[in-house]
């Protein structure tokens, strides 16, 4: 299981299972190939998974990206956290970018992006909404916020003694 950063708090980009590619530039840049052209009744999708064309299967099963609604905003669960959700693509649409052209107003750009895939999180980690959108906190770093050094851990397990004590 990868390690997460040494920090407190960091962005939801570090526990992504592929690059993103902001524009065609960027893709084209970093792979050395043409984007395929923009594909309006599809939505935009700026990552590619290298390995999704090889697949014997005709779907590809990603089994963490964060739930998004119709807005694309996060979605959450019961206990107030970005929800995550298993996502199902074609072989070839996971094989692929779908990177709407940069400062062009076009049909189809305004819909959601394809989530991108994420790594599960290592038992440390926890996911919450930020003004950023979705961060991650790890649990087992002190929080540069919180001067008292306390772990996620040791606030939950004083809690849980105060609440034995009737406190």
């Amino acid at each position: 299981m990868p390690n997460s950063p040494a920090q407190a708090r960091y962005s939801i980009t570090k526990l992504q299972l592929f690059p993103v590619y902001a524009t065609v530039e960027d893709f084209q840049k970093a792979t050395g190939n043409p984007a395929p052209a923009f594909d309006a009744s599809r939505a935009p999708k700026l990552w590619f998974d290298p390995k999704a064309a090889e697949s014997p299967r005709r779907n590809v099963v990603y089994d963490n990206v964060v739930a998004l609604g119709p807005q694309g905003q996060p979605l959450t669960g019961p206990d107030g956290k970005p929800a995550l959700e298993p996502m199902l693509l074609s072989r070839e649409h996971a094989a692929t970018v779908n990177i709407p052209p940069r400062l062009a107003n076009v049909p189809g750009a305004n819909v959601p992006e394809v989530p991108v895939p994420l790594r599960p999180l290592n038992a440390n980690e926890e996911i919450y909404l930020d003004f950023g959108g979705v961060m991650v906190r790890d649990t087992s770093v002190p929080d540069e916020s919180d001067r008292s050094g306390f772990t996620g851990t040791d606030r939950a397990l004083l809690k849980a003694i105060a609440a034995k004590l009737g406190l």
